[in-house]
């Protein structure tokens, strides 16, 4: 298998850098700033519902209905039970050792677009329930924290579409990659077919560490939104 060639480390979440090599293309640093980007994203009914978020005097807080320690509990078992998900899939723990006789035809990229999207909407649908959960209690906290909850959601509304859209051309980034590798690997014929599949191990380990990648992409608003949540006073339980 050729080696590929050696690029330029690209700065940014593992998610990023992973895709980056992943990839056959050279990523240019992005001559913007974060706030120039984000301008670009904003309409301007964004723009103005943000603007009303940040200025507004909400309300005194409600009865917290849930304890941070109760939240974050709950965050820790949804991650890992979202983990396990990724790490057990049948498709990337079938590796060479388990593909010892030659096919007929090489494996298809299909049903590992398939799988993927399939993580991709589990991730989607809990991560979202979760992170309208946490807003909830924030909002029950103090004016501050209600204020930080209704800028979240703005925000999840505003870059929340962009985001859809860039993720979703992962898998097919992904299945480029599949077919860069299937090429570049030696034919699997006889006594040989375990290592001329070897090239289909390298590929599981690669999505399994995207989709593990792009996780904690999703998860990095609710680490944001759990921090934000005030202890529970002393003494009580």
């Amino acid at each position: 298998m050729r080696t590929p060639p050696q690029r330029t480390p690209l700065p940014g979440p593992a998610f990023i850098r992973l895709l980056a090599r992943l990839t056959d293309v050279e990523v240019p640093p992005s001559p913007h700033s974060l706030p120039e980007r984000l301008s670009q994203w904003l309409d301007w009914n964004r723009a103005v519902a943000l603007s009303r978020a940040l200025d507004a005097s909400p309300a005194g807080p409600v009865a917290a209905t849930s304890d941070p320690q109760a939240e974050a509990a709950e965050a820790a078992r949804l991650r890992g039970a979202l983990t396990r998900a990724i790490v057990d899939m049948p498709e990337l723990a079938a590796t060479c050792a388990d593909i010892e006789e030659p096919r007929p035809a090489p494996p298809d990229y299909a049903l590992f677009h398939k799988r993927y999207l399939a993580r991709q909407q589990a991730m989607l649908a809990a991560t979202g329930m979760l992170r309208g959960r946490l807003r909830e209690q924030l909002a029950t906290r103090s004016p501050a924290l209600a204020r930080l909850a209704e800028i979240d959601a703005v925000m999840e509304l505003t870059l929340g579409p962009r985001e859809h859209t860039l993720l979703a051309a992962v898998p097919t980034l992904l299945g480029e990659h599949f077919q860069r590798l299937r090429q570049a690997a030696p034919p699997a014929q006889g006594e040989a077919a375990p290592a001329g599949n070897a090239w289909l191990d390298l590929f599981g380990h690669d999505m399994q560490q995207l989709l593990l990648a792009e996780l904690d992409v999703r998860f990095h608003p609710i680490d944001a939104l759990l921090a934000a949540l005030p202890p529970p006073p002393t003494g009580t339980s």
